[in-house]
């Protein structure tokens, strides 16, 4: 059953919300096996945290509970080199290192900057929707990265780069995602990153290594040496004094990081619309409530389900002794249906209020992007709100162990005015 926790398969049929709320109720910390899929090696296993209270606990506690000792993610680095090479990005720090990272970039994400970012942001969303069938994991993926590529001054023709980066390395479990390249016709900077691209599925390399993505590396170095760079986020970067690991590492977060989330919280989000009917006539009749529907979207729809941390001493969490150097890893997804904090946890209701949800993290790590999040899926939806909506097909889901994630939400759409 334990096995479950941790297996990608398990997730491509879906989240397993009853067997964490059976973990929260008989043993919140829990020891889960890493057993080998795919070419994936077997683990030494790690501690998973089910409770909100123990998961906002080791999420505000760096000193005890490290995102630079083994990095964030369940699978540890194949080589030394590749985990020095993750501990450079911000996501894999610790305070201070972390504060400092967070100041350089931290400009482009004020609520100020994405105020003005707004109109822009509304104005692309409108042109998102035509009459007939979509498949609305492929519109909703338009938003995110053209307004990453606005903020990171990417050229329109290379976009798409955003989108296959993103695709290999959120859904290296999956078969769909994991060779994906979609784009073409590319500026010269493009073309650059397209001739730096490794051969697909080579044995024994993680995916999420510098050597499998360094066609994203080659392409970062590019855009920051064109000529009339201005103000946008990599100028920032380059003037900030980074060094090349921790600027490739930065570059790595705005492009996948930066995207994920709402590619896997706006279908994701409008699927919960669509299997509670009422909340999308409530929402109509009270469009006000959208930002509470936003967060709820959130809460019950998490686009991310785990993050990873490493305990830095012997501790006690739990009620469980965890030993110095041993991986936890906290379930967002079961912490957001944590019945000692939401009532009813398990109902989609838009008008929750309060809503303590842990989908952008917590503590020194929460999510930078979160406002500009919040912001995109409320344009959208708000944009989808003029349409009817109905499924057109089943959904299917991307088989991963870390991203909530749908890869195909088949909708008809007929304008309501």
């Amino acid at each position: 059953m334990l096995e479950e926790v941790f297996l990608p398969s398990t997730y491509g049929v879906g989240v397993p919300y009853e067997l964490f709320a059976t973990l929260r109720r008989e043993s919140p910390v829990r020891r889960i096996p890493e057993p080998a899929f795919g070419p994936w090696r077997a683990g030494p296993g790690f501690w998973g945290v089910f409770a909100h209270a123990d998961v906002k606990h080791v999420l505000r506690t760096p000193a005890d509970f490290s995102s630079h000792l083994g990095a964030t993610q369940i699978r540890d680095p194949d080589t030394p080199a590749d985990l020095a090479f993750v501990q450079a990005m911000m996501l894999n720090t610790d305070p201070p290192e972390h504060a400092r990272l967070r100041r350089i970039v931290s400009a482009a994400f004020t609520p100020r900057a994405v105020r003005a970012l707004e109109e822009t942001i509304a104005a692309r969303a409108a042109r998102l929707f035509a009459r007939g069938a979509c498949d609305v994991v492929e519109v909703a993926a338009d938003l995110p990265v053209w307004t990453l590529a606005h903020v990171m001054g990417v050229p329109e023709q290379d976009r798409r780069l955003l989108y296959d980066w993103a695709s290999r390395v959120i859904g290296y479990q999956d078969e769909e995602y994991a060779d994906l390249a979609t784009a073409d016709d590319l500026s010269p900077l493009g073309r650059i990153a397209l001739a730096a691209r490794p051969p697909a599925r080579r044995p024994g390399v993680n995916p999420r290594s510098r050597a499998a993505l360094a066609d994203m590396f080659a392409y970062a170095h590019a855009l920051a040496a064109r000529p009339g760079g201005g103000d946008d986020v990599m100028a920032a970067m380059l003037g900030g004094g980074l060094t090349e690991a921790e600027f490739e590492n930065m570059f790595f977060l705005f492009a996948v990081a930066g995207n994920e989330t709402l590619r896997n919280g706006i279908p994701g989000g409008l699927l919960c619309l669509l299997e509670h009917p009422g909340a999308m006539d409530l929402l109509r009749a009270r469009p006000e409530l959208l930002p509470s529907a936003v967060e709820e979207m959130l809460r019950f729809w998490p686009p991310v389900m785990n993050f990873r941390r490493t305990a830095t001493r012997d501790l006690e969490l739990g009620g469980q002794r965890i030993g110095a150097g041993e991986k936890v890893v906290v379930y967002h997804a079961s912490a957001n249906r944590d019945e000692t904090v939401f009532a009813d946890p398990d109902r989609f209701d838009i008008t929750r209020t309060p809503n303590d949800h842990v989908s952008f993290g917590f503590g020194p790590h929460v999510c930078l992007g979160a406002h500009l999040a919040r912001t995109q899926m409320r344009a959208f939806f708000a944009e989808l709100l003029k349409w009817d909506v109905r499924l057109a097909g089943q959904p299917v889901r991307l088989i991963s162990n870390f991203q909530n994630g749908l890869k195909h939400l088949p909708v008809l759409l007929e304008s309501r005015s």
